[in-house]
């Protein structure tokens, strides 16, 4: 057991809507992730979806709406719900999900989980 550096995990990438886990809680994934640009409309049939916006801001549409998330909020998109994250300038988000979830809510179009 010791502290996990959000900031130093992530440093170690560049990408965006790449998710790394940095740590396992209760049969969750715990994963930074940098969003810029904008994330294909998806829905999670059997689970919600977690977003913690660390730094900058992101956007989340849902139908009809579009949700303003800034640094020091969250937002939760329950199950079943089509939504698309989406930022304008970069943002740093902490995700918590279900081991297995793909982030597409389809394994066929998920990114790879790695672990730093």
């Amino acid at each position: 057991m010791k502290p996990i550096n959000l900031n130093a995990k992530l440093a170690q990438f560049t990408t965006h809507w790449d998710p790394h886990v940095v740590a396992d809680y209760n049969g969750n994934d715990v994963m930074v992730v940098k969003f810029q640009g904008e994330f294909p409309f998806h829905l999670h049939e059997d689970t919600d979806d977690f977003f913690l916006v660390l730094d900058g801001e992101m956007t989340m549409d849902i139908q009809d709406q579009s949700h303003p998330v800034k640094a020091g909020e969250l937002f939760i998109v329950p199950k079943g719900i089509t939504h698309r994250p989406r930022a304008e300038h970069e943002c740093k988000v902490l995700l918590i999900e279900p081991k297995g979830v793909p982030n597409t809510g389809d394994p066929a179009t998920a990114a790879p989980k790695p672990r730093i």
